[in-house]
């Protein structure tokens, strides 16, 4: 009769655990796919200040693996930067972001708009198509493998990553993440800069432009390194 019991007891225990261990495992993974803390955008290497506005931008790429762990999808590895935007308001009144350009500018000179979610999967599944085919004995078509990173997770970064702020409230910082499309670019950060266009107070008049070049990152990772 014990040992019965026991084995009941046992059998419940283990049906439970089968039920919670998927509850489990998405905790861990969204525990693990977390937007970093928002911080002042002057304590980042890569801002600009504009005194007169009361206005700070920052920018933050995610270009190595370590960084960009905190994203469900490989994205360095299909040619999407990541950057990290952080923009501080300490003046008094808000300021519009609504009709905001914000421009990943190469050395050239082209002008990088931000991707949509649709924009990287699209990016993503083409690549993949392209490059994960296994060839068979000829009549046979090559059998394609299946694209990792799915559109759900690329969606689900988005909705939790993305910069989304349509204002920055008096006394506020907000940050969030724009996605590039840099394929192309053998070294995307070097020379590179970001243009923040289009920035308006609450009297709907335009504030003057960011330009915030990428060698900053650059000069301040570097030192780290050394």
């Amino acid at each position: 009769m014990i040992q019965s019991t026991t084995m009941k007891i046992l059998s419940k225990l283990a049906f439970c655990i089968t039920l919670a261990a998927p509850l489990v495992l998405a905790v861990l993974l969204n525990a693990q796919h977390k937007a970093p803390p928002v911080q002042p955008a002057t304590e980042f290497a890569a801002f600009e200040t504009h005194a007169d506005e009361n206005l700070s931008i920052a920018v933050e790429p995610y270009d190595t693996r370590e960084k960009a762990s905190i994203f469900r999808v490989d994205y360095l590895a299909h040619g999407i930067m990541p950057i990290r935007l952080i923009i501080t308001n300490n003046g008094d009144k808000p300021i519009n972001l609504r009709e905001a350009r914000i421009l990943f500018v190469t050395p050239a000179g082209d002008r990088l708009q931000t991707a949509e979610a649709e924009d990287v999967e699209r990016l993503m599944t083409r690549k993949q198509r392209e490059g994960s085919k296994i060839p068979l004995p000829a009549p046979l078509p090559p059998i394609h493998t299946k694209p990792k990173g799915s559109y759900k997770d690329i969606e689900a970064d988005f909705n939790t990553f993305e910069y989304g702020a349509l204002a920055v409230e008096a006394h506020t910082t907000r940050a969030g993440f724009l996605f590039y499309d840099v394929n192309g670019l053998r070294d995307p950060l070097k020379g590179s800069k970001m243009l923040i266009r289009k920035v308006l107070n609450s009297e709907g008049a335009e504030l003057f432009y960011f330009e915030i070049p990428f060698e900053k990152y650059l000069r301040s990772k570097s030192s780290q390194m050394d």
